[in-house]
């Protein structure tokens, strides 16, 4: 069982790296890529009346960059679903019953009136 659970991590670890680093290739490609190295070239280009190696440096690659976050969630989501490690399957389970507490935090020093 250990070797399919290691298994099963080693996969789920592959493909999360993999979408990492897919991101962070778009990532470098839009916010160094076209806002630096091509942002001669886009110039040419124009956009809502702007250069576009202006506009993609200053507001596009944050447009950008909000896109990769909600790519970034939906694949993540996707990801965990795939191999069972969802937030979907957790159970939860009160405080109460994790930590066995009886009767609240009285005697513990922690309560409201500072352990008096």
């Amino acid at each position: 069982m250990n070797d399919s659970f290691d298994l099963n991590a080693r996969a789920y670890w592959k493909e999360n790296i993999r979408t990492v680093l897919s991101l962070l290739g778009v990532w470098f490609v839009v916010s160094f890529g076209m806002g630096i190295l091509f942002a001669d070239a886009l110039d040419g280009i124009r956009f809502f009346g702007f250069r576009l190696g202006f506009w993609m440096a200053q507001q596009g690659s944050i447009f950008c960059f909000v896109i990769l976050i909600f790519v970034y969630v939906y694949r993540m989501n996707r990801l965990d679903h795939k191999y069972g490690v969802d937030e979907d399957r957790d159970d939860y389970v009160p405080d109460e019953a994790y930590y066995h507490l009886e009767g609240g935090p009285e005697g513990s020093g922690d309560s409201d009136t500072g352990g008096r």
